[in-house]
């Protein structure tokens, strides 16, 4: 077996560069510098300080330079082996340790962390650019890709070795020097204005309460609501009021039952106004560098703009693919759209009040008519949806399909007392990977969810598989007094859609690290995360998860058949304003002239222009747009619909058999996309499975807009 990228870390390999007994003394006393002696080889959290990282990623660096340096050096004639792969293993401890630091400044940032980002950034910009822009390096690089055919390469080595070389090109490897400069330094700026558009983000989300003090503006919310905003408000010691902040499961569920109209309005617009309220937060102006920045940058690469950079290898391959199938989805969910509007409009009449839906009224009137249509709300379900039964729920599903077990380990290194972690095995008790979840908002936590891996899996020189660390981070509603968390289902399928994303980094069978588990197209990603959205709907699956969290009694046939009939209710809206956000995102990145004069005027200007109804908004408008502007979605937010249009026809290969857990289907699924990482692409790893390319009619069905 040949070598691959990553080594488990080990303290003979860190001290190697040491130069004296000082520099000795302080790598052995840092222990991200030295083998982690822990339960799996999971970062010691407990040891970790924060001190350690600046350190470490240096000496990462360094011993990266060192090792590419003896590539460069080597006077052999370049081979796959001693160049690609030899660059593949050279930034073993660097992406460890800033894996774990990327990680723990997303789930449990402090002022320290953040300004150690802030000083990180600029030195791991420029140690990429000095490795792409190594004109020796990728000499030696071009000579193995030219030379491809005489190395007996497999699939995956060619990958590799496509992947290392392209990597180079869309890097700027073939430009002049002075253009190389120029990126450079562009990359460096880029770094920093993503760093400071989350920052300001997350000041702002932690910075507005709406705190309320008389009950009677309470009225309309249920019990638990209140409870749970009693017990934030006393966190707050603001005891005996009720306090609601700007995470989702505090304002989505005020929003969707406050009776008092111009509360909701109030938290709704410090919702959306959030990085926009012209304060030392704003994140206009960082958003008008960002764009330009980027359209700079890919104007010296040779492209008309951003989109085109980024859209050059993925599925979608052109910006005006990425438009067609926008609007393909747009036309019909506009209409649908509208004809929600003109339903929650006729309730406010009914109510004999004269105003007109606003976007802050659609959470409340929708479940309005969501109530009046099939005598269901979230209230009736939410009792069943324990968050303990909604994750065993998850569990058992891999079970079912995959043969997996998971069981929770004890005692285990955790970064918070809130994280709990897991074994996951085949049937033959064999290891797969272990699974951390971190599922309740806190100020240290960014919003949102998602996953993410402190080890991807790979094989290590002696061909052993090492099994990959993986972590799903969410912003669940919490348990509020003697009541355990209780999820929306909404919160459900999220749970669900991150456990996918967990189960393609925990399955992956690769060689090499930087092709394993999730590193695919951007836009074939989504697809096992959104395919598993379908099985937490399906009444054979609700039975085993969806069970009374005082009596223990499984969601009763009827509260699951609403439950089924109304799965397309409210898609008008989901699917608008999840369009809106997406065409926002490829307007940003597709402008040649991308000197914005007005962040707010120019999203207007687009929303009007694609035809955004007023009732709606945008699900991220620009200065919350964290997706498109600090994470790794620029030009790729429209993902999310390319993956349904596959993940709706891959389910629908398992309904044809009549059985949702079908063993072949499953199989095929497992061996076709969850093991392959990024071996293949993506639309030859789903005609894999799927033996033809997939159907856009699912996605439309499973909307409810055919």
């Amino acid at each position: 077996m040949k070598k691959t990228i990553l080594t488990l870390i080990t303290a003979g390999t860190l001290m190697t560069s040491c130069c004296n007994k000082e520099c000795k003394t302080q790598d052995e006393a840092n222990p991200l510098l030295s083998k982690f002696e822990t339960p799996y080889g999971v970062p010691p959290f407990g040891k970790i300080k924060d001190e350690d990282f600046l350190p470490a990623i240096k000496k990462g660096m360094a011993l990266q330079n060192e090792r590419i340096e003896k590539i460069v050096s080597n006077t052999t004639k370049p081979t796959f082996l001693n160049t690609i792969v030899a660059l593949e293993e050279s930034g073993t401890e660097l992406e460890t340790v800033a894996q774990i630091f990327g990680n723990l400044r997303s789930a449990n940032t402090n002022d320290q962390i953040d300004a150690t980002a802030t000083e990180i950034s600029p030195l791991m910009s420029k140690h990429s650019d000095q490795i792409s822009f190594n004109d020796k390096l990728f000499a030696k690089v071009k000579t193995v890709y030219d030379n491809k055919t005489s190395f007996n390469l497999d699939e995956e080595d060619t990958r590799l070795l496509e992947k290392t070389y392209k990597g180079f090109v869309k890097s700027g490897a073939n430009l002049s020097k002075e253009d190389k400069e120029k990126v450079s330094k562009i990359n460096a700026e880029l770094s920093l204005l993503s760093i400071k558009f989350g920052k300001n983000l997350l000041t702002e989300t932690n910075s507005f309460t709406l705190v309320i003090e008389n009950e009677k503006d309470l009225s309309g919310l249920p019990e638990s609501i209140r409870q749970g905003a009693a017990e934030t408000a006393k966190g707050m010691d603001k005891e005996g009021k009720w306090a609601f902040t700007l995470q989702k499961p505090s304002w989505i569920p005020f929003l969707t039952y406050a009776d008092n109209r111009a509360l909701r309005e109030k938290l709704y617009k410090a919702m959306y106004n959030r990085g926009n309220n012209d304060n030392a937060n704003d994140n206009k102006e960082v958003i008008k560098k960002i764009v330009a920045l980027r359209a700079q940058k890919a104007k010296i690469m040779g492209y008309s703009n951003w989109s085109e950079l980024c859209l050059d290898d993925r599925m979608a391959g052109t910006p005006n693919r990425v438009f067609d199938l926008l609007t393909k989805v747009w036309e019909p969910a506009i209409v649908r759209a509208k004809e929600e509007t003109a339903d929650m409009q006729k309730m406010i009449k009914s109510e004999k009040k004269n105003f007109k839906l606003q976007s802050w009224d659609w959470w409340y009137y929708s479940g309005k008519v969501r109530k009046a249509k099939y005598d269901l709300d979230e209230e009736q379900i939410r009792p069943y949806f324990e968050l303990n039964n909604v994750r065993e729920g998850a569990f058992m599903v891999a079970n079912k399909l995959y043969g997996l077990k998971i069981t929770e380990i004890k005692d285990i290194p955790v970064y918070h007392p809130e994280v709990k972690a897991y074994k996951v095995s085949e049937k033959d008790g064999s290891l797969v990977g272990v699974l951390y979840t971190d599922f309740f908002p806190r100020a240290s936590k960014r919003a949102g969810a998602w996953m993410t891996s402190y080890r991807k899996e790979y094989k290590n020189d002696k061909g052993e598989r090492v099994a990959p660390i993986i972590s799903i981070v969410c912003n669940f509603s919490k348990p509020v007094g003697d009541k355990p968390a209780l999820l929306s289902y909404d919160e459900v399928t999220t749970l669900f859609h991150e456990f996918g994303h967990a189960l393609h980094g925990l399955l992956s069978q690769c060689k090499y690290y930087s092709i394993s588990g999730t590193s695919v197209e951007r836009d074939f990603v989504e697809l096992p995360s959104q395919v598993m959205e379908h099985w937490p709907a399906e009444a054979e699956v609700l039975a085993m998860y969806a069970k009374h969290y005082k009596t223990g009694k499984p969601m009763p046939k009827e509260l699951i058949n609403k439950l089924v009939k109304s799965s397309t209710f409210n898609q008008g809206f989901a699917t608008v304003e999840y369009l809106a956000a997406s065409y926002l995102d490829m307007k940003y990145h597709t402008l040649k002239d991308a000197n914005i004069e007005d962040v707010n005027k120019f999203e207007v200007d687009q929303m009007r222009e694609l035809g955004l109804i007023e009732e709606i908004i945008p699900r991220y408008r620009s200065t919350y747009f964290a997706h498109i502007f600090s994470g790794g979605y620029s030009s790729g937010y429209y993902s999310y619909l390319w993956a349904e249009v596959l993940d709706s026809d891959a389910f629908e290969a398992y309904k044809e058999t009549g059985n949702i857990f079908d063993q072949t289907t499953a199989l095929k699924f497992r061996q076709n996309i969850l093991e392959q990482g990024g071996k293949r692409k993506a639309m030859d790893m789903y005609k894999g499975f799927r033996g033809k390319e997939p159907s856009i009619d699912p996605l439309l069905k499973n909307r409810g807009l055919l």
